[in-house]
């Protein structure tokens, strides 16, 4: 399966342009022979334009996923679309189990080449240091996978890398690709580095690491890219730099079995 990772340029605020970039990187994707295509973090509004997450949330049922769905099936492609501020109370008002009646969520939607959506991550762990988000937001409860092109896929979000267990609980349910859609800022670049390559290293899986690019002013942060994927050695297989731009890595199922059959740390585990 050929994997791409966008790494738009993000603009605080810049709802329109933003789904624009994210429009033109997924068609160049396709074009290019992507059959999944993975977006940032908070790519529709900023992660850090904390004061625009309630005008620009929106439930499961609204137009926003509705044109993130076609944006996958238009391009005959998967889409991790990033993630955006979900509505809790309008998914709840439409049918969806949510994690709280009302507030918002930091959620990313995959959605296959139909554009039906597949899977709902709703990030578990919310950032707190110089973060307004653990208290916009609320905390996701469920951890899906999704099956698609012979590999199982599972979805975490930015601080998620730092929590290890949590990757443990994906691979335990059989995923082989991790994708994190994240808005990483400097200057931690090691951290960044070093927590997804240990994830795909302990867990003999693929990881793929997704950044935005950009400066939010008020929050005086800076995205540092790199976007990158880890095979299931923790090797790189390709990586950006800090500017907007694509990458495209082939990943295989059997690449994992085959890892993990050699190397069978998973199954030496003691509980």
């Amino acid at each position: 399966m050929e994997l791409a990772l966008a790494q738009l340029a993000i603009e605080p605020g810049d709802v329109d342009g933003n789904l624009t970039r994210a429009q033109e990187a997924v068609a160049a994707a396709a074009a290019d022979g992507a059959d999944l295509v993975v977006l940032p973090e908070q790519f529709v509004v900023g992660f850090f334009a904390f004061d625009d997450y309630p005008t620009h949330a929106a439930g499961l049922d609204d137009q926003l996923f509705d044109r993130l769905a076609k944006m996958a099936a238009d391009n005959d492609v998967g889409l991790v679309a990033g993630t955006t501020v979900e509505d809790l109370a309008a998914s709840a008002a439409a049918g969806y189990e949510v994690p709280a009646d009302d507030g918002y969520a930091n959620t990313a939607a995959f959605f296959d080449r139909e554009g039906s959506r597949r899977g709902i991550y709703r990030k578990h762990h919310l950032f707190g240091y110089e973060s307004a988000e653990s208290e916009l937001l609320v905390a996701g409860d469920r951890l899906p996978t999704v099956d698609f092109e012979g590999l199982t896929v599972g979805i975490t979000t930015c601080y998620d890398l730092r929590f290890p267990a949590l990757y443990r609980r994906l691979v335990d349910r059989g995923a082989e690709l991790i994708v994190v859609p994240s808005a990483w800022p400097y200057p931690r670049i090691e951290h960044w580095r070093t927590l997804g390559r240990a994830r795909a290293i302990e867990n003999l899986c693929y990881v793929a690491t997704t950044n935005g690019a950009g400066t939010f002013p008020d929050a005086d942060a800076t995205l540092c890219g790199r976007s990158t994927v880890y095979d299931p050695w923790g090797t790189t297989l390709a990586s950006t730099g800090d500017e907007p731009g694509r990458l495209t890595a082939t990943v295989e199922a059997d690449r994992v079995r085959s890892v993990r059959e050699g190397f069978p740390a998973l199954r030496d585990r003691r509980n």
